[in-house]
């Protein structure tokens, strides 16, 4: 049995909810009960009991049913009255219960007649009582006395009607046949005239509204109508002769106890949505609104039920009888009252309708907003006034357009489209939202934004001008996409349209490629001319560039003097081929940004360094941009102003350089560096007269690296404080190591080379070189820090004092890099400078360029005559040391006496105290080698011619 019920229990709930199982059983049971009573129950006697005993027990089933629902706890969304309507309608369904019970314990329990007049008929009476009441209960109570009023007149005139025509027809015959019992007499009559009441109110809460409960109001009202029309035909002369327990009858009352017992489940709301029902306040309307097919069928129904009832009694040849004369006089009263409130209902309705047309046509004509009204075709068949403040055409020109024509044409298939999508979507969409381009009676394109509405199959647009709007949007746009002060696309914008050409309909184009372009010496426009210059600078750079690319390519300034180009390709030639037009573009491009710029009322130069990266498969928009990015990077470090392709290797240094920054965190705190040195020596005696302290390397993995190796890792990676933290100690390892020398007998001035902007650091105190010197005790003339040339450029009277600072405490200056660069000279003017140092590009090219020689011969003189001392760096070979020598360099460093030596070696070569120099006969120096050399001299140079030998 469980499982058969697990069954339905599932099959309801998949076809059709879980009130499809009782819906079914009721079916079933009243179908059952149907067929059992056409076919008599096989046998008399229990026809009876089905007729009795099965009506008892299916109106106890309707009364349980009422009672269980209006009592069951908790009881969401069933208000007060609906619980007395539900009470109610249970003890209807007891009386119902009782009076069937006791029928069938006469006719089926003791065989007898039932007693004429006896409790079963006081049963049945009480049965429509509470009945009546509930349906009271459920009705919705009128607002004022007006509509209790219009309650009961509707309620009259139909059941007045129905006792008029019932009289006619039966209950005349009843009340005056001569039957001395005068209980039999008004029992005949309390039956039909309690369903003409009940009728009466079935009737009034099937036309009338209903509040909530719709379902279960209306199964109620069924279940009562059934049980009204069985009893009418029982009551009937042509039924009530023949009537016998179990028969077609019984079936109609069994099947509205059924009913009623299923019709306060029938629909049952949701929790949330009930206690939301009984939550909202009731309506509080100024007069009661009845339904209009009531409003309109009752005076009519009412006069013909009345018509016939008279027809009844003059067709039965009796004069017309005083119940049916007072009924019908009655009810025509009722007609008159009932439709003089109708017409002043109406009137009241017309003059409120006006109010609020006015109140309609005054908003709208008042309104800034156009509203328009289109018909299905779309021609306007209403336009508001403000149209001619907003288009500048007048509501009557308007009128009698299509819609289409006056929408612009490559808006019009979306907003074609958008409406379709509107009228046939669900009702639950209340309105759309569509902005398009309009035309204005003076042919210009306004922007506007309309708010759509459904009207009798057409629409309603709801519309407002939002030009200003949309043109500062568009302006706020561009503003957050370009750069302001050039007006090219700023990053975000390039990055994005870098991003659609990877991804887009010409992602499959070949030669798509992006440019990144740096200004070199920008910066030093901006510190010697000014700001304003240099932004002048910008702009004709970025007008140069405009018209340096296509049409369909973008350029961009990505920040400061940095710009972009993204150059689409056009899918056709071989790579190589597009390599080698797109290096020729960007050459072309380079010499553009290169010419002189008028800024400032003079002539400026600055030269380009452009990176080319192409796009590959499978390659985003960031990692297209890091790729030219490092290509230009790469060109600016090959020597500026020239074009660099991308290349894989590129990406790799840098890896393999951040790695190494990496690294070199910490380094020096697990004691991976060491401190060699390289002898000085003096060019005309062989002698050391100085060490040059050179940090080194060895990391863990069992790599030796030199200062330009890891020096420019850090710089590259942005860690100044790294390179900070090793110049400080390589500069206090080098003191410490020369006083410990001296201690021991080898005392020898060192050599620190440090940048010039170290000494003006603000991290670094202001005494701390000399308060290393005076910990360590080193002697005045032991140390010579060597400066070293860089950017950004520093202030030279600030250095001077710090030089001139440091030589009172004995620090010896030298000057590095001497004759590589336009600042060497301007230190040499203004610091106090004891050494000259050589740069290695003049010591290259001292015996096989007679340019390099002459240059190297000048400088030497300045730094004579000045009363200098001369250092040569990078002297590798035996002959460079002839050369310097015979052209008055005092020193020299280099591979040709020794390289860089550790601490023991450095003792044994400072015990020894000299290197042998080499021997040369009395030859001029360009004449060629003195001793044997096998190395492959270095490639001259096309515009320097050696010296011919004398």
């Amino acid at each position: 049995m469980s499982s058969a019920v697990t069954l339905l229990t599932r099959t309801s709930r998949r076809f059709g909810g879980p009130r499809l199982l009782p819906q079914c059983l009721l079916v079933l049971l009243c179908a059952g009960y149907t067929t059992g009573a056409a076919l008599g129950w096989g046998t008399t006697r229990i026809a009876l009991a089905m007729g009795d005993f099965g009506l008892s027990l299916a109106a106890l089933t309707a009364a349980a049913s009422c009672l269980v629902y209006a009592l069951r706890r908790p009881a969401p969304g069933i208000r007060g009255h609906f619980r007395a309507a539900w009470l109610l309608f249970a003890l209807s369904s007891l009386m119902a219960s009782l009076g069937n019970a006791v029928w069938g314990w006469y006719e089926v329990v003791l065989n007898e007649p039932v007693p004429a007049a006896g409790i079963a008929d006081f049963f049945f009476l009480c049965f429509a009582p509470p009945a009546i009441v509930g349906l009271l209960v459920l009705a919705k109570r009128p607002a004022n006395r007006v509509g209790w009023t219009c309650l009961g007149l509707d309620a009259w005139l139909i059941g007045g009607s129905l006792l008029t025509l019932a009289w006619s027809l039966a209950l005349a015959h009843t009340a005056h046949r001569a039957d001395p019992s005068v209980a039999r007499t008004a029992l005949g009559l309390a039956y039909p005239l309690l369903d003409i009441v009940l009728v009466s109110l079935v009737l009034v809460l099937h036309f009338g509204p209903r509040e909530v409960h719709r379902s279960a109001v209306n199964t109620a009202v069924a279940a009562l109508a059934c049980t009204v029309v069985c009893d009418a035909l029982f009551t009937s002369p042509l039924m009530n002769a023949g009537y016998r327990s179990g028969q077609m009858l019984d079936a109609g009352w069994f099947a509205g106890s059924l009913l009623l017992a299923f019709a306060p489940w029938a629909a049952a709301p949701r929790r949330g949505a009930e206690e939301e029902t009984e939550a909202r306040p009731e309506p509080t309307a100024p007069r009661p609104r009845t339904s209009p097919s009531l409003t309109a069928l009752t005076p009519y129904l009412a006069a013909a039920v009345c018509t016939v009832g008279l027809l009844c009694n003059v067709a039965d040849g009796r004069r017309v009888d005083r119940v049916v004369l007072f009924t019908t006089s009655t009810v025509l009263l009722a007609l008159v009252v009932r439709q003089g409130i109708m017409l002043l209902d109406n009137i009241t309705l017309a003059r409120e309708l006006a109010q609020k047309e006015n109140h309609f046509r005054s908003l709208v004509q008042g309104s800034s907003d156009v509203i328009m009204i289109a018909a299905p075709s779309g021609v306007l068949r209403y336009v508001s006034p403000a149209a001619s403040g907003v288009y500048g055409r007048t509501a009557e020109d308007l009128v009698g357009e299509e819609l289409a024509t006056l929408i612009h044409p490559e808006d019009l298939a979306r907003v074609q489209h958008e409406l379709r999508r509107f009228l046939a979507s669900r009702p639950e969409e209340p309105s759309a939202r569509i902005e398009c381009r309009f035309r204005s009676g003076d042919d210009r394109w306004l922007n506007v934004e309309s708010t759509v509405s459904r009207h009798h199959g057409g629409i309603i647009l709801n519309s407002r001008d939002v030009t200003e709007r949309v043109r500062l949007q568009a302006q706020l746009q561009h503003s957050a996409e370009h750069d302001p002060l050039t007006d090219l696309p700023n990053r975000a914008l390039f990055t994005r349209r870098v991003g659609q050409a990877l991804t887009g309909r010409r992602s499959t184009d070949r030669g798509t490629a992006v440019l990144f372009i740096d200004l070199d010496g920008f910066k030093a426009v901006n510190d010697t001319i000014g700001h304003q210059a240099g932004d002048e600078l910008l702009v004709q750079a970025a007008r140069r560039l405009r018209e340096a690319v296509r049409a369909g390519d973008t350029a961009a300034r990505l920040g400061g003097d940095e710009f972009a180009a993204l150059v689409l390709g056009d899918g056709t030639g071989d790579g190589a081929t597009r390599e080698q037009h797109l290096y020729e573009l960007a050459d072309r491009l380079r010499l553009a940004l290169s010419r002189p710029y008028t800024v400032a009322g003079g002539e400026v130069r600055v030269a380009a360094s452009i990176g080319v990266a192409f796009a590959e498969p499978g390659l985003g928009a960031g990692e297209l941009l890091r790729n030219a990015d490092l290509a230009m990077y790469r060109a600016k470090a090959a020597g500026k102003g020239r074009v660099e392709l991308y290349a894989p290797q590129m990406q790799a240094d840098v890896v393999r350089k951040a790695q190494l920054a990496g690294r070199l965190r910490s380094a020096l705190r697990d004691g991976e560096f060491d401190l060699l040195h390289q002898p000085v020596v003096c060019l005309s005696t062989g002698r050391i007269v100085s060490v040059a302290a050179q940090a080194r390397w060895r990391s863990a993995q069992g790599m030796l690296y030199t200062p330009a190796d890891f020096l420019r890792a850090a710089a590259d990676a942005g860690d100044t404080d790294r390179v900070a933290e090793l110049s400080r100690w390589t500069l206090e390892r080098a003191v410490e190591q020369a006083a410990e020398r001296g201690r021991s007998g080898h005392a020898v001035p060192v050599v620190v080379r440090m940048g010039a902007r170290r000494l003006l650091e603000r991290t670094a105190p202001a005494g701390s070189v000399e308060a290393l010197l005076t910990r360590h005790g080193l002697p005045s003339g032991a140390l010579v820090l060597e400066l070293t040339d860089g950017e950004p450029p520093l202030s030279m009277d600030e250095l001077e004092r710090r030089l001139t600072v440091l030589r009172r405490h004995g620090v010896r200056i030298a000057l590095d890099g001497f004759g590589g660069g336009y600042a060497a000279i301007t230190a040499l003017r203004r610091l106090p400078v004891d050494w000259l140092k050589i740069d290695r590009g003049l010591v290259d090219g001292v015996v096989e360029s007679a340019r390099l020689h002459k240059i190297t011969g000048g400088l030497l003189r300045i730094a004579g005559d000045l009363g200098l001392q001369s250092v040569a760096d990078g002297v590798d070979r035996p002959e460079q040391v002839l050369a310097l020598r015979a052209l008055g360099c005092s020193h020299g460093q280099g591979a040709a006496f020794s390289g860089p030596l550790d601490e023991y070696r450095l003792r044994r070569a400072l015990t020894a105290g000299r290197y042998p120099l080499p021997r040369s006969a009395a030859r001029p120096v360009l004449a060629g080698p003195v001793v044997p050399f096998t190395a492959p001299a270095p490639r001259r140079p096309h515009d320097e011619t050696p010296v011919p030998p004398t």
